[in-house]
């Protein structure tokens, strides 16, 4: 990776990411996600400890209903994805900084029609280290709330089903499962 101080010792002012590898990039991407995910889980638990979960929860949905929408319209127009099916939001779901964490698979059966599975998950680890049951609310009550403000991005006739979700009996089974409809 390279180095800031292998520009000839002196500060520069602009760094431009076209200055730097591909492998860089690439891993500076990863790590941007994963400040992402945890500025939301650092905000979460603020507002918990100064509120209580029941307000955090709140603000939680409140603020992803909006985060959804704007993450959907950059996505979508940086990578051209156009559309109003499950497809187009399958593709653009997949650039999401929480979709760059996790392990999943994706099920397409036509265009109105996926099933999303989640394999790994830092957030459901974490939240199971954590061992409060967070992963009730938060995988059960904000995630169909998250799906589907992403999906009424693309259509809002879109349906969203859970078809698993925590708790977990061991770490060997699935996180979640999601299907997607038109």
């Amino acid at each position: 990776m390279e180095k800031i101080s292998d520009y000839s010792g002196q500060f520069r002012p602009e760094i431009k990411l076209e200055d730097f590898s591909s492998d860089t990039l690439s891993k500076l991407g990863g790590m941007y996600s994963k400040l992402y995910m945890a500025l939301d889980g650092f905000w979460y638990l603020t507002v918990m400890e100064r509120l209580g979960n029941d307000e955090a929860l709140a603000c939680d949905i409140k603020t992803w209903e909006s985060q959804a929408k704007y993450e959907m319209a950059k996505i979508t127009k940086q990578l051209n994805i156009e559309g109003n099916d499950v497809i187009a939001l399958m593709k653009a779901l997949q650039f999401s900084p929480w979709s760059l964490q996790q392990q999943y698979q994706i099920d397409i059966k036509d265009k109105n029609n996926a099933t999303l599975t989640i394999t790994h998950c830092p957030t459901l680890d974490a939240l199971e280290k954590e061992g409060q049951g967070r992963e009730n609310e938060i995988c059960n009550i904000v995630d169909p709330k998250l799906f589907k403000y992403f999906a009424s991005f693309f259509n809002p006739d879109a349906e969203i089903k859970c078809l698993k979700s925590p708790p977990r009996k061991s770490k060997d089974e699935i996180c979640c499962q999601w299907e997607f409809k038109l």
